[in-house]
């Protein structure tokens, strides 16, 4: 485990008389999926608003309640009470029903993944059930609540520790068989001639480095060419960018006058009152929104703003 790893929350696996204390890890990145902003053409943020169907007015979040359609166009509501009584409680128990073989259980009931290590006291149990799923090559199956929900886990073991996978229900996953799949029948002929193309690159295990998000690659590349483009808008919370006067920032200019100098392509106009401008958007904008430098640079190196005309 990665010493920079935060832990989840502490566990403990139950089976019979013995308790197994774990942390919870969570398997994957944070953070490492894109997001876009949605923003006005002149860069100003959005806010998603909920309208009343009926009066066409905006409904705030307090007026709001939850219902669930039984019918078309009909609904049962339910109040943040009511749905609070329902949810299932919390627990630190992983309780272990049963121990199934490990090919069992298919992988199209897999849903998100964690990674259990050993807590406190926890060493020699913990190496103890892992060494005892990976000779027996079965897996535990429990119950397990967590943030107010209740869910079926599996827990493997692999060489280097446990696994703890949630699983779907059987109503979450639909069947092959619901397709209605024509099976034709296949001749020894074309059988052999696909099992030659099989063998051709066939490989004898799955190596994840082996592949590469290349969408999210030819994003960031795309994203860095704009960067070097200059091809930025700010999207500032003050009240001038509220009116929507968000511009296209020139960030050379901007880094220039933040050193003491000015674009010699550009000259800088001279303001003609006492103006906040938008902050100079870099790939970290908040840490470029808390320098005042910054700000000041780009007050500098922005022209004055275009006067709105008064209806």
């Amino acid at each position: 485990m990665a010493t920079n790893a935060r832990s989840i929350a502490s566990l403990s696996l139950s089976f019979g008389l013995v308790h197994v204390p774990v942390k919870l890890f969570s398997a994957t990145e944070a953070g490492s999926e894109l997001r876009f902003n949605l923003l006005a053409k002149d860069g100003s943020r959005l806010k998603q608003q909920y309208v009343n169907e009926r009066t066409k007015k905006v409904v705030e979040r307090k007026d709001m309640v939850k219902g669930y359609e039984v019918e078309d166009n009909h609904f049962v509501l339910f109040s943040p009470e009511e749905l609070k009584a329902l949810e299932e409680g919390g627990s630190h128990v992983i309780q272990i029903v049963s121990f199934v073989p490990l090919a069992s259980i298919d992988p199209i009931y897999y849903d998100k993944s964690y990674l259990l290590a050993p807590d406190k006291r926890g060493d020699k149990p913990y190496a103890l059930l892992a060494e005892a799923l990976r000779k027996s090559e079965r897996c535990a199956l429990a119950k397990w609540s967590w943030k107010t929900k209740q869910y079926v886990v599996q827990i493997r073991a692999t060489d280097d520790g446990l696994i703890l996978q949630q699983l779907r229900y059987a109503a979450e996953v639909r069947s092959l068989s619901t397709l209605d799949i024509p099976k034709p029948s296949v001749s020894k002929q074309e059988l052999q001639l696909a099992l030659q193309l099989v063998e051709q690159i066939a490989a004898d295990s799955f190596d994840p480095d082996d592949f590469v998000d290349e969408e999210k690659q030819r994003v960031l590349a795309a994203i860095e060419q704009k960067v070097k483009g200059k091809e930025m808008v700010a999207s500032s919370r003050s009240e001038d960018e509220a009116t929507g006067s968000g511009k296209v920032i020139d960030l050379m200019d901007a880094l220039r006058a933040s050193l003491g100098g000015v674009s010699k392509s550009k000259p800088a106009a001279a303001p003609t009152k006492a103006h906040k401008t938008s902050n100079v958007t870099t790939l970290k904008p908040r840490a470029a929104a808390a320098r005042k430098t910054t700000k000041r640079a780009t007050a500098t190196a922005e022209p004055a703003p275009r006067k709105r005309a008064h209806r």
